[in-house]
């Protein structure tokens, strides 16, 4: 089963289970045991041996980004328990009038803080929700509007943690990452699609169904289920708007400055932090970055910092902030579950295996190996030259989606489009397949159950899981077909003269995408003022509303003839 499509099985095992059922930590766990099974061939003790010693390289692996997403818990305790975010929220209510207002604030600092994924979906969900809850925005869309912000956001931003993860994939380094942003189709239509979409009030489907809902009053949409509870803040507690904005400013400088540090003194090779210089310059330190360990030490130290500021400031007392200390960890404990989960699955398939050997052998690497099916399956001669960007945009949604790992998924399809395309002597052509790669990428780290990024954004905005995931999952899929059809066209159009120049490429991909985006939204748009969105509403709703009646009759039924039963016997 190593090297062949049954790697991908328990990922599609803890999805379907995860949609069906709700249920997300049972369902990674499932999906973990059975590819666990599949390298144990059947022997359940070796697999659950296996499990746990996955789950501790994980665990060792990702340190640093543990302790980064504890202290930004802690972060956002402080910031309530100092009553920052209820200042902000009084003021942004103040400043923010509409609800298309609050939409629109929420998008903006989504866009501001795109030094890393987590940081966003954290911050930016504390620091609105009060606003968006005020103007009875729904958690689903706020979760949406976070997500929307986090990845799309990093994936175009040369100064970030994926920035720096890409170009160590990625000959060229960072430049080789600058040159496909404005390729980046998904991301690019992506932020465009929702400053649209919020100006026009278009919302379809469940989303719509959510923010009905939410318009009277119940903002969880009936979904109760949430990945953390709210820290209570004493209503006598008068904050002030720079309890929140001055630790967020020094995070993101102090994190910001850590990645800086990092690239230039950290060994790659020797794998710790030395005296040597390693970077020549402050893009060369972004890509030579261990991002974890980075945002693990900017985060400390604006934690010390922020606590001294609090103090000084008499804004809390030296017992509430080591109280706020272990609230905040317990406020990110089922997100870090979830992520160790979803980090031990994409561990246990392999989605950074080995892959292939120097024959073209599949390695065993102790995982099902799945880059190596990657590998195997795809090569320049199985298609026209034009529509390889297409088939790799699928391949890394497919991939990503499944895994749960956009990061993943770029060690596994970044050399093979570098060494399928490097022959093609397009400039154009092998930019955006490369662009097509990470696109497709950040399309399925947005929809994926699995996805870390999107649990913390679930987290961050206070939302049911597996109903942000199918609140978003239309209006990302709109975008990922139209990002498809862009690269089908545009990559066909590059096969000629055309495609020799970078920019020619470039410019012609973000037209063909800006107008097939525009036709969408406008099909959309007149759709939903026509009422097909409000009739499948209704309809969803008097079919749910039918089977919740059935089931009640149901109960009732073996209710009454329990009671018949009982009579029966006393008598």
């Amino acid at each position: 089963m190593v090297g062949t499509f049954w790697a991908f099985v328990p990922a599609i095992i803890a999805i379907v289970l995860a949609l069906i059922t709700k249920q997300v930590y049972l369902s990674l766990f499932a999906g973990i045991f059975v590819g666990a099974m599949f390298l144990a061939s059947g022997n359940p003790v070796e697999a659950i041996s296996n499990i746990f010693i996955q789950m501790g390289n994980q665990l060792g692996g990702n340190g640093g980004i543990l302790v980064f997403l504890v202290i930004l818990g802690i972060f956002s305790v402080l910031m309530v328990k100092t009553g920052g975010s209820k200042a902000y929220g009084e003021f942004a209510s103040k400043k923010i009038k509409t609800k298309r207002g609050a939409e629109l604030a929420t998008i903006g600092l989504g866009c501001l803080i795109f030094v890393d994924d987590y940081f966003n979906c954290l911050t930016v969900g504390s620091a609105m929700r009060p606003v968006t809850d005020k103007h009875k925005i729904s958690r689903a869309k706020l979760a949406y509007l976070i997500d929307a912000t986090a990845a799309p956001v990093c994936i175009i931003a040369p100064i970030s943690s994926w920035a720096a993860a890409v170009s160590g994939y990625a000959d060229g380094g960072i430049m080789a990452f600058i040159k496909t942003i404005p390729l980046n189709m998904y991301a690019l239509l992506t932020i465009g699609f929702m400053v649209v979409t919020v100006i026009l009030r278009l919302d379809f489907f469940k989303m719509k169904r959510n923010e009905l809902a939410a318009a009277k009053g119940d903002l969880l949409a009936g979904e109760t289920d949430l990945p953390a509870k709210d820290v209570d803040v004493q209503d006598d507690v008068k904050g002030k708007v720079r309890f929140l904005v001055v630790p967020i400013i020094t995070l993101i400088v102090c994190c910001i400055g850590a990645m800086i540090y990092n690239g230039f003194f950290y060994d790659w090779d020797a794998g710790v932090v030395g005296t040597a210089v390693q970077s020549a310059n402050v893009l060369e330190a972004f890509s030579n970055c261990d991002a974890g360990s980075a945002l693990a030490m900017g985060s400390f130290i604006a934690l010390i910092i922020t606590l001294i500021y609090y103090y000084c400031a008499k804004a809390i007392s030296f017992k509430e902030s080591m109280t706020s200390i272990v609230e905040g960890f317990k406020s990110m404990v089922p997100a870090i579950l979830i992520l160790v989960f979803a980090w031990t699955i994409s561990a246990v398939m392999g989605a950074k295996g080995e892959g292939l050997d120097e024959f073209g052998k599949v390695v065993q690497d102790g995982s099902l190996n799945a880059k190596a099916f990657v590998q195997l399956h795809i090569s320049a001669d199985s298609m026209a030259l034009g529509v390889i960007p297409f088939v790799f945009f699928l391949l890394a949604c497919f991939i990503s989606f499944a895994t749960g790992t956009s990061w993943g998924t770029f060690g596994t399809l970044i050399p093979i489009a570098t060494a399928v395309m490097s022959a093609s002597g397009s400039e154009g052509l092998f930019y955006l397949t490369m662009s097509a790669v990470l696109a497709g990428a950040v399309y399925g780290d947005h929809v994926s159950p699995i996805s870390d990024t999107t649990i913390m954004a679930s987290s961050g905005a206070q939302c049911n899981h597996i109903d942000h995931v199918r609140t978003q999952l239309p209006y990302a899929s709109l975008i990922a077909i139209v990002s498809a059809v862009t690269y089908l066209i545009a990559g066909f159009s590059a096969q000629g003269a055309l495609g020799k120049s970078y920019g020619a490429t470039a410019g012609l991909t973000l037209a063909l995408g800006v107008a097939l985006l525009a036709v969408a939204v406008l099909a959309a748009y007149f759709i939903g003022k026509s009422g097909v969105f409000d009739k499948f509403a209704a309809k969803f709703a008097a079919k749910k509303a039918t089977a919740s009646e059935e089931s009640d009759v149901s109960t009732s039924s073996e209710d009454t003839l329990e009671e018949v039963k009982d009579d029966s016997e006393e008598k």
